[in-house]
């Protein structure tokens, strides 16, 4: 009996915009940083935040993906509340930050600053 092993797709997909916002990010990381890695911390008003930092060493259970511009991790603590989202960078003349398009999410405050699941 043959087993096959098929590669799991990641968690969040990155646009392209995305992910040259990463590069853009690790061309300009502090020494000894690895990557950045998105997490969803509990904080605002409606419980959980989206937020991207950069990361000096990689922790054990962190979901790992491979950009063009450098490696972007996932806290394993948040994959189950960000499974099937989509990661992109939006810039115009007034602001500039990370989008995402997250099917786990219920509700929203009204800031667009933190989610519910």
């Amino acid at each position: 009996m043959t087993t096959t092993t098929r590669e799991r797709p990641a968690a969040v997909v990155l646009t392209p915009a995305a992910e040259a916002r990463i590069a853009q990010l690790m061309s300009q990381a502090p020494e000894g940083a690895i990557g950045v890695k998105l997490s969803t911390p509990r904080r605002g008003c409606s419980g959980l935040a989206y937020s991207v930092d950069y990361v000096t060493e990689e922790a054990k259970f962190d979901e790992k993906i491979a950009t063009p511009g450098g490696t972007f991790y996932i806290d394993s603590g948040s994959v189950l509340y960000l499974i099937g989202s989509t990661m992109d960078w939006k810039e115009d003349d007034f602001t500039a930050g990370f989008v995402f398009d997250n099917p786990n999410a219920k509700g929203a405050c009204g800031c667009g600053e933190s989610f519910t699941v």
